[in-house]
């Protein structure tokens, strides 16, 4: 595939399925959403509307997506991570990538291969970049990257434009 430098893909841990999230997932992407906050130290930042997500990622136009990885429990499948995602657009190479906003797997899921699986699939839906930013703090985050063959970007800064950050005065 191109833009698949090291990647090698692997077979799907035993028991996980990679599927794209539909609208009654929503309230479980929340959950996954908080989780996550609270992992990265940020969880009086979430401010989201279940029902302004949900609009965003199935409605007309959405401007996101979701993977969802699930794996076999008693009863029904139970979720273990997902990937919220968009496409974005490299004017370099000239075609459209993925700038993967939010990868969480639930602590008693990891080192199973579900964050590799979900990067994998989001690899194979484009020929472009995959992109994504870490909090620097974060070293097995960094340390999984790596091992996948991801390289930080150390000669960009991210910029945020906050809507109350608009007006200069």
């Amino acid at each position: 595939m191109p833009g698949s430098t090291t990647l090698t893909l692997l077979p799907m841990p035993a028991g996980c399925t990679i599927r794209d999230a539909r609208p009654d997932d929503v309230d479980e992407i929340v959950a996954l959403i908080r989780e996550l906050a609270a992992y990265e130290r940020l969880a009086g930042d979430v401010r989201l509307d279940p029902a302004v997500l949900r609009d965003h990622l199935f409605g007309p136009g959405a401007a996101a997506s979701v993977l969802i990885a699930e794996v076999a429990a008693e009863g029904a499948p139970a979720v273990a991570g997902f990937a919220l995602w968009f496409p974005s657009f490299s004017t370099f190479l000239g075609r459209p990538g993925i700038w993967l906003e939010d990868l969480f797997v639930r602590p008693h899921h990891r080192g199973a291969g579900i964050g590799r699986s979900l990067l994998e699939h989001l690899r194979g839906r484009t020929a472009g970049r995959v992109e994504w930013a870490v909090l620097d703090w974060n070293t097995p985050a960094h340390q999984f990257y790596r091992a996948l063959g991801a390289r930080p970007m150390q000669e960009w800064t991210t910029y945020r434009w906050d809507p109350v950050a608009r007006d200069p005065s």
